[in-house]
């Protein structure tokens, strides 16, 4: 008697559902690529908004002759563009079919974070010491996090990877998922390991 197929931990469905299989990605694909368009269009209106900000941000400075709070909320406003820069590249890339890396959503949290410090100074209502340090410990830590993972990211790239090796790319997009062996070979490969 063979072995009994296991639909949960195939990689393809039952002939049957084949059509079905491929009209859902299919329809998926659609349904991303839209949803990519949709983010794309919102982040340059995100672009124009926020330079229009910018601008208002000077003019209220210099009409109330308050040119540093006027330069820290311009400087806060910019930091917010350069947000959205960064997001923007992060999509352009993805939609030339490379893969999102996490530096791009670290560099995000540390400019909001420096955003914060940055604009701290001319609030109503300034922080407490203790605040203010979380603020920085935070800035601080996700500065290390943002080396760390981009000194991973080189290594990656220089050399070919341990899932590379074992053949996980198996749709060629560089998104490893779990090797999964079946079968009395590799329940013996797995005792003599």
């Amino acid at each position: 008697m063979g072995e009994e197929p296991d639909f949960v931990d195939s990689a393809h469905p039952p002939a049957a559902l084949q059509p079905l299989h491929h009209f859902a990605l299919r329809a998926m694909g659609l349904i991303n690529g839209f949803a990519h368009l949709i983010l794309g269009l919102a982040l340059a209106a995100s672009v124009l908004l926020f330079t229009w900000l910018f601008i208002d941000d000077v003019v209220n400075a210099l009409r109330h002759d308050n040119l540093a709070q006027g330069f820290l909320h311009g400087l806060g406003t910019l930091m917010l563009l350069w947000t959205v820069s960064a997001l923007i590249t992060a999509e352009i890339r993805y939609m030339r079919g490379h893969a999102l890396t996490v530096d791009t959503f670290v560099e995000v949290a540390i400019v909001v974070i420096l955003r914060k410090l940055i604009t701290m100074p001319v609030q109503s209502t300034l922080p407490s010491p203790e605040e203010f340090l979380l603020w920085v410990g935070s800035a601080v830590l996700l500065g290390l996090m943002y080396l760390i993972v981009r000194f991973a990211l080189t290594i990656r790239i220089g050399q070919e990877s341990i899932a590379d090796k074992a053949g996980a790319d198996i749709d060629g997009q560089r998104q490893y998922g779990v090797i999964v062996e079946k079968g009395e070979d590799a329940v013996d490969r797995r005792k003599s390991a």
